[in-house]
C-alpha cells in the first residue's frame, strides 16, 4: 500500500505553472526525498499532499484520503516540519511541546520527545532566546509529538551544526524503522543519499527522474573516471568498464595514484537540473 498517490497533479498561479503534471508514489514506511532547485514546484507539490494548498488538477491520496477534504482524524496522522514556522517566542521549549502534546489523541512523551530532539538541556528556555539550530529542533519536536503516520520534512537540518545534524539522522531512522513514512526535502545531497530509500528530482513543475539513490538519473550506469601516473605522465579515462581499464593497466607494468571515480549524487542531480534550466 502506498502512503501518497499522486497523478496528473497540476498548480498554476496567474500566468506561471509551478506543477506541470507530477505523477508521484510513495510507498508506506518508506524514507523518500523530492529534490529539485528553489522554483522547481517541491515545495508547492508538498503543501497540496500537507492540505495547506489547493490543487489544480489531478488525484491525490494521502493515507487514503484525499488532503482537500481532509478532516481533523486525518490531520492526527500528519507530522509537518515546515520550512518556516511562527512559534510562541515568550513560552520556554517545554512548554510549547506540551501545548502541542494535547492536539494529539496517541502522542508520545514530551520529555521523550525533548530527549529525542537534543533539547532536554533548553527546556526551560524561552523560545525567543534559541538559535537558529534550535529554533529548528523545537521545529521537529512539534512535527513529531504526535506519533504520526506520516511525516513531512521541508529542509529540516537548516542551521544544524555538523553533529547535531548526524544525530537527527539518527532520528529520522529510528522513525523509519518504526514504520514511519518521511516526505524529505532537502538542498543537502549528502543527506539524502544517506537517509532515502528512493527519491525523485523535481525541475520546471515535472519529475525528471526518480529512483535509488544508487540508481537515479542513471548513475549505477554512468562512466566511471579512472585516472593514474605512469611513466608516461598523468593519464585520465572515462569508461564503462573501470574494471577491465585497471586490469589491463596493471598488466602493463607499474602505475601510481590509482583512482576510479564514479558520479556522485551531486554530478548527476546538477545534470538533471541542468538540463532543464
Amino acid at each position: 500500500m502506498n502512503a501518497i498517490e499522486v497523478r496528473g497533479l497540476r498548480k498554476s498561479y496567474g500566468g506561471n505553472t509551478a506543477v506541470a503534471g507530477v505523477d508521484l508514489a510513495v510507498g508506506e514506511g518508506e524514507v523518500f526525498a523530492l529534490l529539485g532547485p528553489n522554483g522547481a514546484g517541491k515545495t508547492t507539490t508538498t503543501e497540496i499532499l500537507e492540505g495547506y494548498r489547493d490543487r489544480d488538477g489531478g488525484e491525490v491520496r494521502v493515507l487514503g484520503v484525499d488532503p482537500a477534504a481532509a478532516d481533523r482524524r486525518w490531520r492526527a496522522e500528519i507530522g509537518i516540519v515546515l520550512q518556516t514556522a511562527n512559534d510562541a517566542a515568550d513560552l520556554t521549549v517545554r512548554e510549547t511541546v506540551r501545548q502541542f502534546f494535547g492536539y494529539y489523541p496517541d502522542p508520545r512523551g514530551v520529555e521523550e520527545v525533548l530527549a529525542l530532539c537534543g533539547l532536554t538541556e533548553k527546556a526551560n528556555a524561552r523560545i525567543s532566546s534559541l538559535s537558529g539550530g534550535q529554533r529548528r529542533r523545537v521545529d521537529v519536536a512539534l512535527g513529531i509529538i504526535g506519533r504520526p503516520r506520516l511525516l513531512f520534512l521541508d529542509e529540516p537540518t537548516t542551521g544544524f551544526d555538523p553533529e547535531v545534524r548526524r544525530q537527527f539522522w539518527d532520528l529520522v531512522r529510528s522513525l523509519a524503522a518504526e514504520g514511519t513514512t518521511i516526505l524529505l526535502t532537502t538542498h543537502y545531497l549528502d543527506e539524502a543519499e544517506a537517509l532515502a530509500d528512493r527519491l525523485a528530482v523535481i525541475a520546471a513543475g515535472r519529475i525528471v527522474a526518480e529512483g535509488t539513490p544508487r540508481t537515479v538519473g542513471g548513475r549505477d550506469r554512468a562512466p566511471a573516471t579512472v585516472s593514474w601516473v605512469d611513466a608516461g605522465g598523468p593519464h585520465e579515462l572515462r569508461t564503462t568498464d573501470p574494471v577491465r581499464t585497471v586490469v589491463e593497466l596493471s598488466a602493463r607494468g607499474p602505475v601510481h595514484e590509482l583512482q576510479v571515480r564514479r558520479p556522485s549524487l551531486e554530478d548527476i542531480y546538477l545534470d538533471l537540473i541542468g538540463a532543464r534550466a
